[in-house]
């Protein structure tokens, strides 16, 4: 009789010290285009930033082609029984239309659970630190620039809730794709200047200096 006692009570202590883990074992509310690796390493990230900062940030990352002027907030507002708050929501949906004229599709969404954790994040940045790498036009496939934009992405929004916090992650990445672009277009547009100096501008310099 003891034994089954403690037996139940043996279990009832194990199944309330994993519940956390199993509360937070994944990010993924819903996922239609993110590969196996990147998801683990997105809850890695997330398990790391909820562990130091009691944040949680999620992402949807869906296939679903959403038409123009679509409230992604109310679409959010289905998983709520999924969501525990403070959160961040992390939405990646490259079908959805932006404006039927002109055929742009993909939208991305940034949903925190409250005025106060936006404080918390740098939207632009978070932004950009997916769209950068989606855009670019290589020979890479558009599921792999899925996985890299939204893997990045989540990355950039994790360092920035931990930093808001005095915290720094050791499982994020860093993102030295959003430096080498910047570079990139540094030098783009520094070539296009020289170019437009030595084929338009210097013609023009030099007439005026033969008129003097």
């Amino acid at each position: 009789m003891h034994k089954v006692k403690f037996k139940a009570r043996f279990l009832a202590v194990l199944a309330l010290a994993i519940l956390p883990l199993f509360l937070h074992a994944t990010q993924l509310l819903k996922n239609d285009l993110i590969k196996l690796e990147a998801v683990k390493i997105i809850d890695t990230i997330g398990q790391e930033l909820h562990t130091k900062t009691a944040v949680n940030a999620y992402v949807i990352a869906t296939n679903e082609h959403f038409p123009e002027g679509f409230n992604l907030v109310s679409y959010s507002q289905k998983y709520e029984s999924n969501l525990t708050k403070p959160y961040v929501i992390y939405i990646f949906a490259p079908y959805a239309t932006i404006t039927k004229k002109s055929n742009a599709r993909g939208r991305i969404g940034i949903i925190p659970s409250s005025d106060t954790v936006r404080t918390w994040y740098d939207y632009e940045e978070v932004r950009d630190a997916g769209i950068d790498i989606i855009a670019i036009k290589d020979s890479n496939s558009d599921e792999d620039k899925f996985n890299i934009g939204v893997l990045q992405a989540y990355s950039v929004l994790a360092d920035n809730i931990a930093q808001s916090k005095g915290m720094i992650l050791d499982e994020s990445i860093k993102d030295e794709m959003g430096t080498m672009i910047m570079i990139l277009r540094i030098l783009i547009y520094t070539g296009t200047a020289i170019l437009l100096w030595i084929f338009v501008l210097r013609r023009f310099w030099t007439r005026e200096k033969d008129v003097k």
